[in-house]
């Protein structure tokens, strides 16, 4: 930690994001780098060669990658066999029914990551309490490994019945698969992917697992030895979904964990600004090229679940909540059935939007804005882009023909459909779970963000939109701010009248110690390691649950818990689902504790307040509603705590863009952020 800069990477659809912190000087650089698809790790350090001179200063790093996610969407992980315990082995495909889409009529059932014929059932049988009825078939396992060898599978996952209560059968079995294939071979096993309850669940999350984890292990090896013959001499991080971070060497063995770490730096930076600025409740926007991601900060905190689903297919894991669209500055605008689609299908980085000038020749919700007079065509982002306004009027234009339509009201049109689109995400996480968008401010970053921030928010009732510093690399500062995290669970199925609080509390400092001993390997020293707890919970007979938190390990065994509890449980069901019955029987089913490492955390840099209210901009003529209005266009880095003007008004820098429409005001904070309200609010 004798290094000068505390340095974040991001890498997104079309571009890779880095924040630098100068510990020096206490000031913050932000740098974007074009995404290298076919090798993300050379966007990464072109993205640190830019804002780090000599990587041998670097004192601290962190990484978000989309490696796992990537290979999951696209579906182009490795080969996975699945060993199963014998006669339930089809509990992966069987899967779970469609509760919330029961009448669906176009409902589809997920396709799962292993077919059929690559699951092997094994004998050996494990009891519900723990104690084992039938051994394991050892030959059984010895024949799997000789057929994944010979058919050529990059992984194989092990999901017992009943391992998360006697995990031998999974242990043994990775010690025959060692033996029989080599200590490279990838081995998940459910009990370490997911120790929970729920069979297929905890199926899935191994299979996850084992799909991605050669590619995750694969990209950070590589990342890491780039960056050592760089000359830095740190070690690499990687930001996990439940929002902590780990060394890039415990991500390689848990690559499960970071499948979600691109979009959580995004909803970390949320609630860093939300302690800062006294906003409890958020709503996080980043609109990147590729995709839009809606994240909470309840209260100051990120919304976390202990589940996640993509594209149907459930993980146990703890994760922070965010809903994903396909709506990014890439999205192309195509035809369907006469009526105008956006999205989800994306330009990427290449060949990127028409206004590129990479080959793209389809209209995308870039080309749309350009068209709109909405971006600075010579300094897009940070002027390592020059975008051509004639390619991206052609593009419209094209798609204009089709309507009847001019080609600006078709770029307002494909502008409307996205923010159509984009409002929805944000009403699926809020309004769907009885949350009131009014009731929080919104927070717009990523590079299109701030773009479409103020549509938004008019659409959504919400009166106040807030854009940090550095929008389009925002997620990556976010980064900066995020602590050491493990987690742990401990399945704990017990009755309220049953429970034993000094048995509880026992498990809990048992779980306590396990894992603030384990920070040792991540280089956190005693003094930083602290442990929360929690403890999932539901009514008697009720199939789900909700998460409440314990105050500390010691809280089961005081006197008046199990009232507290059920008066904790009752308000969270409340706020979740419009009702609670405080009085019924509840059942506790899942310990949890997560074990923080404390590390340095830059605050957000003070901004210089104006010693004028005038400021320089220029002039230029943007249209909004289907009319030309003259807006005023100011450099971000000009204003200063005090200043104030009223849109129309275009606000320009090296990350994003950010459009004031016509009857809005701005403000800037004391951490340099714009604040942007409409005039009819207070």
């Amino acid at each position: 930690m004798s290094g000068r800069y505390r340095v974040a990477m991001d890498i997104g659809g079309t571009f890779t994001d880095v924040v630098t912190y100068d510990r020096q000087d206490g000031v913050f650089a932000a740098s974007k780098a074009s995404t290298t698809p076919g090798n993300l790790s050379e966007g990464v350090l072109v993205g640190v060669d830019a804002v780090v001179e000599r990587p041998a200063d670097i004192a601290f790093l962190v990484h978000g990658t989309t490696q796992g996610l990537n290979a999951f969407l696209e579906r182009r992980g490795v080969p996975v066999l699945l060993l199963g315990t014998a006669g339930v082995e089809d509990s992966y495909h069987i899967a779970r029914g469609p509760r919330t889409r029961l009448y669906d009529l176009h409902y589809r059932k997920p396709v799962p990551l292993v077919p059929r014929r690559d699951i092997v059932g094994i004998g050996g049988r494990i009891a519900a309490d723990g104690s084992e009825l039938t051994p394991l078939d050892e030959e059984a396992v010895r024949k799997a490994a000789r057929g994944a060898a010979d058919n050529g599978y990059g992984a194989i996952a092990v999901a017992f019945l009943f391992s998360y209560k006697n995990p031998a059968h999974e242990l043994r079995t990775r010690e025959i698969l060692l033996d029989e294939l080599g200590a490279d071979v990838t081995v998940s096993l459910s009990h370490e992917a997911a120790k929970e309850w729920r069979e297929y669940e905890r199926t899935s999350s191994a299979v996850v697992d084992a799909y991605t984890g050669p590619i995750v292990r694969r990209y950070l090896v590589d990342l890491e030895q780039r960056l050592t013959d760089r000359g830095v001499a740190v070690p690499l991080h990687v930001m996990q979904s439940s929002g902590g971070i780990l060394t890039a060497d415990s991500a390689r063995r848990r690559p499960l964990q970071t499948l979600l770490s691109g979009p959580v730096g995004g909803a970390i930076a949320c609630a860093e600004l939300s302690g800062h600025t006294g906003r409890p409740n958020l709503i996080g926007i980043d609109m990147g090229g590729t995709s839009f991601d809606v994240s909470l900060i309840v209260d100051g905190e990120p919304d976390v679940s202990a589940e996640a689903q993509l594209e149907g297919l459930p993980m146990l894991m703890s994760v922070v909540n965010i809903h994903t669209v396909g709506a990014g500055g890439g999205s192309v605008a195509w035809v369907e059935a006469g009526g105008l689609r956006v999205g989800p299908r994306s330009a990427g980085a290449r060949p990127g939007p028409a206004c590129y000038g990479r080959g793209g020749d389809e209209p995308t919700v870039t080309d749309a804005n350009l068209v709109l007079g909405r971006i600075d065509p010579d300094g897009f982002a940070g002027g390592q882009l020059t975008l051509d306004t004639t390619l991206a009027a052609d593009a419209v234009e094209g798609l204009a023909e089709q309507f009847g339509l001019t080609t600006t009201a078709m770029a307002e049109g494909i502008c409307d459909i996205a923010n159509a689109k984009m409002a929805q995400a944000i009403r699926t996480i809020t309004v769907a779970r009885g949350i009131e968008p009014r009731d929080s401010a919104l927070v717009a970053f990523g590079g299109a963000g701030p773009m479409h921030a103020a549509f938004l928010a008019r659409e959504l009732g919400i009166a106040e939109t807030v854009v940090p510093r550095f929008p389009g690399a925002f997620s990556a500062w976010g980064m900066l701010q995020t602590q050491i995290r493990q987690d742990y669970t401990e399945p704990y199925f017990f009755l309220d009248e049953d429970l034993d609080g000094a048995d509880m509390a026992a498990t809990l400092a048992r779980m306590e110690k396990t894992g603030v001993d384990s920070l040792s390997s991540e280089g956190v020293a005693e003094d930083q390691r602290t442990a929360n707890h929690s403890v999932d919970v539901r009514y008697e007979a009720q199939e789900y649950t909700l998460t409440v938190p314990l105050t500390d390990a010691e809280e089961p065994s005081r006197p008046g818990f199990l009232t507290t509890l059920a008066e904790r449980f009752a308000a969270l069901h409340e706020a979740r689902y419009g009702h609670a019955n405080l009085g019924a029987p509840i059942e506790l089913v899942t310990l949890r504790t997560a074990a923080i490492g404390q590390v340095a955390r830059p605050a957000p840099q003070p901004w210089p307040a104006a010693t004028s209210a005038e400021f320089p901009h220029q002039l230029c003529t943007v249209v909004f509603d289907g009319e030309p209005h003259e807006s005023v266009v100011v450099r971000r880095d000009d204003l200063y705590v005090g200043h104030t003007f009223a849109g129309p008004a275009i606000v320009v820098e090296d990350t994003a863009t950010t459009v004031v429409p016509p009857d809005h005001t701005v403000g800037v904070d004391d951490i340099g952020s714009l604040l942007i309200r409409r005039k009819d609010t207070k």
